[in-house]
């Protein structure tokens, strides 16, 4: 049998990197933009004037030294990092590399130099703080609802009400109760390790010694105190690095490094006393303070034998942080802020944001009124967890005439149809979003306003995914419905012409008949 033989596509030629100059490649830059590009659709649909009046009324602007970076310049990065998932430099460098995110920001042109440096985005995240962005939130929240209420003109009246879960939610002086509202909580992780006593312990006594080889002065004092370091780091490891542990070598590892801690903070008073006023930097005092705090803490519960106080401090440079008791399968403790989100026709507005564990059912009449200051009226119906389903909770939203969608107290009955517990997945599906592609399950800025300012922005991109979802078919029926008009005018103009055209020949024909 003869083989077959198979046609190979042709094997293009080698060029050699030294062959290929910039003056040889090709530039795509001179050809138009592709307008249904996500950043081009994005920058159409943000209110920037609007946005930029919220920020110079939150953001002072100085008339000395250098200007200020365009508003503008400054949200939009914001958004492009957390929309893409991506670290400070990698998102300047992504901005100095791509036309559509410079056209985004507002650019006329193509740039190649980076537009401002990385270590900024700190500078931004604490100008634009949680309720500078909530504002913009609020912003973006009448965009959708103007795009919706596009959309539900041009269906039927008796459509709108069977399709709209939320009952065409706007803006109304009625007293009527209108829309629906799902409310959940959820914890945003900081990007800290976790928080051993043992460890936190080692780090506190690291830190200690850093702080008395600052205070030590050979002028001031006759002798430097001894701390032991070695020795102490020593006795860490060999509990540290086993793989198991018992109870009791870890507390004896606990009860080791407390003893060379109260040495330390000790030898540290001693050298401050020498001291007028106390020569420390801003910084180093207040890791002093968190020190002489955590200690207190750790020796109160190695005396009484827990693991568990008020305030209690997971991390020495981010003292803020605290745990919060969750009761999941994963992690039952996450440490880390906490935070409540209502969902409203699919956009999400953030109620609350707490460093503190609350009960988010005995906050939810707050959140209720939170609904009303927004749109003027109270909801039609409110789902939500369990938690929330109180006798006081119930008591009052029925006061409201506001239907809770949730297992009713008592027996269940047979005939009775419960809530679903599918219906809850939209605000659910939000935080999985939040946390998997945009950074919510790891907040990795280190002060705790710019935390804040990290989950905000985070909130802000959710909405505006969201926003870009509803406009797009919005415009392209407007597109569809502008075309459409075109089409008939000009198929209207071709008719009356050929209608002439007949006529003339006509008449034409009659004359020489």
């Amino acid at each position: 049998m003869e083989k077959v033989k198979r046609k190979h596509a042709p094997t293009p030629a080698y060029l050699s990197p030294n062959q290929l100059t910039l003056d040889a490649f090709k530039s795509p830059f001179e050809r138009e933009l592709n307008p249904n590009n996500r950043w081009v659709v994005l920058a159409g649909l943000i209110p920037w004037d609007e946005i930029s009046s919220l920020y110079f009324k939150n953001v002072p602007v100085s008339n000395t030294g250098r200007p200020a970076l365009n508003p503008r310049i400054v949200i939009g990065s914001l958004i492009i990092k957390h929309m893409c998932n991506l670290d400070d430099r990698e998102a300047v460098d992504q901005i100095a590399e791509n036309i559509y995110m410079q056209y985004f920001l507002g650019y006329t042109s193509f740039i190649k130099e980076p537009p401002f440096d990385a270590s900024l985005f700190v500078d931004f995240r604490k100008k634009l703080s949680m309720d500078s962005l909530n504002a913009i939130n609020e912003k973006i929240a009448e965009l959708k609802a103007n795009f919706a209420s596009q959309n539900d003109n041009r269906k039927s009246e008796k459509d709108s009400l069977d399709s709209s879960g939320s009952d065409n939610i706007s803006n109304s002086s009625s007293n009527e109760n209108k829309g629906r509202i799902i409310f959940d909580a959820t914890a945003c992780p900081q990007d800290i390790a976790y928080p051993t006593d043992l460890d936190l312990l080692s780090d506190a006594r690291e830190k200690s010694e850093q702080l008395i080889d600052q205070l030590y002065n050979p002028v001031l004092h006759e002798k430097k105190p001894r701390t032991y370091r070695k020795i102490a780091r020593t006795r860490y490891l060999k509990t540290a690095q086993k793989k198991n542990k018992t109870h009791k070598e870890i507390r004896k590892a606990t009860g080791s490094q407390l003893g060379y801690l109260k040495r330390n903070l000790n030898s540290i008073n001693k050298l401050l006393d020498s001291y007028q006023t106390i020569p420390l930097k801003t910084k180093n005092h207040k890791c002093l303070l968190v020190i002489n705090t955590l200690y207190a803490q750790q020796k109160e519960m190695y005396s009484n034998g827990v693991h568990r106080i008020d305030d209690r401090i997971v991390s020495i440079h981010q003292p803020h942080v605290r745990p919060i008791v969750r009761g999941k399968s994963q992690a039952k403790v996450e440490f880390g802020a906490k935070i409540h989100l209502s969902l409203i026709d699919g956009i999400s507005f953030l109620d609350e944001l707490s460093w503190d564990a609350f009960n988010e059912g005995s906050h939810m009449m707050e959140y209720i009124e939170k609904y009303r200051n927004r749109f003027g009226f109270y909801p039609k119906e409110v789902l939500a967890d369990q938690i929330y389903c109180n006798r006081i909770n119930r008591a009052a939203l029925k006061e409201k005439g506001i239907k809770l969608l949730a297992k009713p107290l008592g027996r269940p009955s047979a005939v009775q149809k419960h809530v679903s517990p599918g219906e809850r997945n939209p605000i659910e599906g939000k935080f999985g979003q939040a946390k998997t592609a945009y950074g919510l399950n790891r907040v990795k800025a280190r002060l705790r306003e710019t935390s804040e300012s990290w989950i905000a922005c985070i909130i802000l991109v959710l909405n505006l995914v969201k926003l870009a979802g509803v406009a797009l078919p919005s415009l392209f029926a407007k597109m569809l419905s502008d075309l459409t008009a075109q089409v008939i005018k000009d198929f209207q103009r071709e008719f009356k012409n050929i209608i002439q055209s007949l006529s003339s020949k006509q008449v034409e024909l009659k004359y020489q008949v």
